[in-house]
């Protein structure tokens, strides 16, 4: 961690530099009136802690197999915007306070916006690019089996099935299944993908040792409480990380938190990240991203609005409850997609392929997501946010929430016009418990970055999904 700081470091300096060189030397040379490089250089101890503080602050010297190209990339690009912040505010309070008047009409500590900007945008690339490299080789050291952590899974169950199918499907994180153990036997339980059943529970010890195991990862059903407790204890004594698998959709809830009431300790099982400041920067980047997209397709969506004025009689936008933050109805925009009046007769129903209510303009508009576009008008509106859980209808919300497990939780943050779950391939006509599982997920677990993420994912993939329809 230390020696990858010192080259961040390193590399913001130099970019700072490079930043300076390309602003006044080859872009927009400044024969008169160009500060001097002095200046610049002495800013360089300063300059040289702000990326390893802000990539620091994301977390990006915390080594994570499970992190995949795209975390990385917003990890460090979303620490280099809060070093380029940080370094802004810094050099702006130095000068005002700290830099004599004389030094201050020279532009002592004055940095010039677009070296700002070049500094963000070469910092993203020079820090990246090492990481992507760094994880290059470190993931053809594993595919050829060098370097690998040996893993042990305790129990047999579906969820641990689930779990040994998706590390044999990613190789590249580096992991080798040893084995199962369980305290059934016989059966299919055996040569599961062909890994052994090692013995039982109350053996793990000894197959720790013989196995040469490096994690154990337990998921064992909720009933078997007792016995996890005993795993962990004996695979803290032999020094094994542990990782506990729990079927999610019996044991989800938020991030716990515990409170103190008056020296009674209390435990908060619902609480959220989406808080006060976390809040706030949310908001900021919503109202900023969905106001100059707005901006911008103000021409497409006149186009679109003439459409479908011309191609079926009724209005051009459509309004329908929906419901949001805390269990909240608001009206939902979009582009209307199907005959005026489509659920008269019908009341309200789930739209399904080839659905004849759809007019032939609408079939485009929903199966590239252009339907969805006026909720831009919703995120401004504060109705709504970019990324978040998909607003669901209250009659459906009514049903979901008597058979459903956690399901009510997804109303503890703001609607999304996009989200994890629908990035992840879950959206349209698919199952409404996996839908759950995923936007509990970012819930628990909502940064910056991760926003980016499935902004960036939904423009990839998310407009053109088999099950938009």
């Amino acid at each position: 961690m230390i020696s990858q700081a010192v080259i961040d470091g390193i590399i913001g300096v130099s970019m700072f530099m490079a930043a300076y060189l390309l602003r006044f030397e080859t872009i927009l040379p400044m024969p008169k009136g160009q500060p001097a490089i002095g200046f610049y250089l002495e800013m360089a101890p300063f300059i040289g802690l702000l990326l390893p503080f802000g990539l620091w602050v994301q977390g990006a010297y915390r080594i994570r197999r499970l992190r995949s190209r795209v975390d990385d990339f917003f990890t460090v690009l979303v620490g280099s915007v809060i070093a380029v912040v940080v370094g802004i505010a810094g050099t702006l309070y130095i000068q005002t306070y700290w830099v004599p008047p004389a030094l201050k009409a020279q532009g002592a500590y004055e940095v010039s916006q677009l070296v700002w900007a070049l500094f963000l945008t070469l910092s993203v690339v020079c820090a990246y690019a090492p990481r992507a490299t760094v994880r290059a080789v470190r993931e053809r050291r594993w595919r050829n089996g060098v370097g690998l952590k040996r893993i042990l899974i305790a129990g047999t169950s579906d969820v641990a099935r689930h779990v040994v199918d998706k590390m044999l499907q990613h190789g590249e994180l580096g992991y080798r299944i040893v084995g199962f153990v369980d305290d059934l036997a016989g059966g299919d339980h055996l040569g599961y993908r062909g890994l052994p059943l090692l013995g039982t529970l109350s053996e793990v010890e000894d197959i720790f040792r013989r196995e040469q195991v490096d994690q154990l990862y337990v998921a064992l059903p909720l009933d078997e409480h007792v016995k996890m407790l005993d795993l962990i204890e004996v695979a803290n004594r032999e020094c094994i990380d542990v990782k506990v698998v729990p079927d999610l959709l019996q044991v989800i809830a938020l991030r716990a938190r515990l409170e103190d009431l008056d020296g009674v300790p209390i435990i908060n099982i619902n609480d959220v990240p989406l808080q006060g400041l976390n809040s706030a920067v949310k908001r900021v980047i919503d109202i900023a991203i969905a106001a100059v997209a707005l901006l911008v397709l103000s021409l497409p969506f006149a186009i679109i609005a003439v459409l479908i004025r011309a191609s079926s009689p009724g209005p051009v936008f459509y309004r329908q409850e929906r419901m949001g933050l805390d269990g909240r109805g608001f009206s939902v925009y979009k582009f209307r997609s199907m005959l005026e009046d489509a659920e008269r007769d019908t009341g309200p129903v789930w739209t399904r392929k080839d659905d004849p209510r759809r007019t032939p303009l609408g079939r485009v508009l929903r199966r590239f997501s252009l339907d969805e576009l006026p909720q831009l008008w919703n995120v401004v509106r504060g109705d709504m946010s970019l990324v978040g859980p998909r607003p669901e209808r209250p009659f459906f919300v009514e049903q979901f929430k008597q058979h459903v497990p956690q399901y009510m939780l997804r109303h503890k943050v703001k609607s999304g016009m996009t989200g994890w779950a629908q990035v992840n391939g879950w959206r349209g006509d698919t199952s409404i418990e996996k839908r759950i599982e995923y936007d509990l997920y970012y819930i628990e677990n909502w940064s910056v970055s991760l926003d980016f993420k499935i902004l960036w994912l939904t423009v990839i993939r998310g407009f053109f999904h088999r099950h938009a329809y």
